[in-house]
């Protein structure tokens, strides 16, 4: 008879889906939303074709913003280790292991891209460019003071250019401003919560936060805020695409009270580190933009 031996089992890697979903940080995809403007501003929305364009657009910028999460938690696990919160992120904490992360952040550049190309060149190119400017800013541009705040106004410019290039319209330099100053405002309100934050230890975590102060940044909060409600009104009053009968100019107060009331949540309750987070959880700022987006079509579609 032949001897029977018990080999030990061979343990196959898993793929953790789970701490991969969340390294991919879902919640973050409403920044993406960003791509419908062009769509909304050149009058398509209620065109099938290029809504479903605009869909398709954004779900690869879901892909490729989670390369870019990915790569940024990588180069930054030390750091992020060193972060109160941040160090329950599942490559921080060890429940996505670097290779895993690495792999499927290759997969997703590939296929992100590629589906981009399919889609349309030009909005291949800005996705690109968006992976760019972000790997820029893991790779330096974070450290620079200012020029930090910048890169990431940078990505929410890119990707409102990237919706208008996917329905192949032209979006509005006004809206472009806007999403630029805007992006500025949620950046500069991020850097100050990280600051108070930490406190002490906030160089440990990011070397541009020893060279910020809280009151230098409530001095480039409060330019920012004004630049952003003279430019959206400027818009409501010239760009190509509103009615010249000037009823756009009904959705200022709901722009004016959502930067008030972020204002109020950084402030009193010490809000700005996650702006989506924040965005979803706020039911008052989440109805006003609502209520904002509602107007909008109303008179973009109606209003002439």
């Amino acid at each position: 008879m032949e001897r029977l031996v018990d080999t030990p089992a061979v343990a196959t890697p898993v793929l953790p889906i789970i701490p991969l979903l969340r390294a991919l940080r879902p919640k973050q995809w409403t920044k993406n939303g960003v791509l419908f403007a062009g769509l909304v501003g050149v009058g398509r929305l209620f065109d099938g074709r290029s809504f479903l364009r605009a869909g398709i657009g954004f779900l690869i910028f879901c892909a490729l913003a989670g390369v870019v999460y990915l790569v940024n938690d990588i180069a930054d696990i030390e750091r992020d280790r060193a972060h109160p919160r941040k160090r329950f992120r599942p490559i921080a904490s060890g429940a996505l292991p670097i290779p895993w992360a690495v792999g499927s952040a290759i997969t997703l550049a590939v296929a992100g891209l590629a589906a981009a190309f399919w889609l349309a060149p030009p909005f291949a190119a800005f996705g690109a460019g968006y992976m760019a400017v972000m790997f820029a800013y893991s790779a330096g541009l974070k450290n620079l003071v200012l020029l930090d705040v910048f890169a990431i106004a940078a990505g929410f410019v890119i990707r409102a250019a990237a919706g208008a290039a996917v329905v192949r319209a032209s979006l509005s330099p006004w809206l472009l401003v806007c999403a630029a100053l805007l992006s500025l405002f949620l950046a500069l309100a991020k850097r100050r919560h990280e600051l108070l934050l930490l406190g002490a230890n906030a160089g440990a975590y990011r070397q541009t936060l020893n060279e910020y102060s809280p009151e230098l940044l409530e001095e480039l909060i409060s330019v920012v805020t004004s630049s952003t409600v003279v430019a959206y009104s400027l818009y409501t009053f010239f760009g190509e695409t509103v009615p010249s009968n000037h009823t756009m100019m009904l959705t200022i107060p709901f722009v004016l009270y959502a930067i008030f009331r972020y204002l109020f949540l950084i402030h009193r309750y010490d809000g700005g580190g996650n702006p989506d987070e924040l965005l979803l959880q706020d039911r008052p700022l989440l109805l006003t933009i609502a209520l904002w987006g509602v107007t909008a079509i109303g008179v973009l579609y109606f209003g002439h």
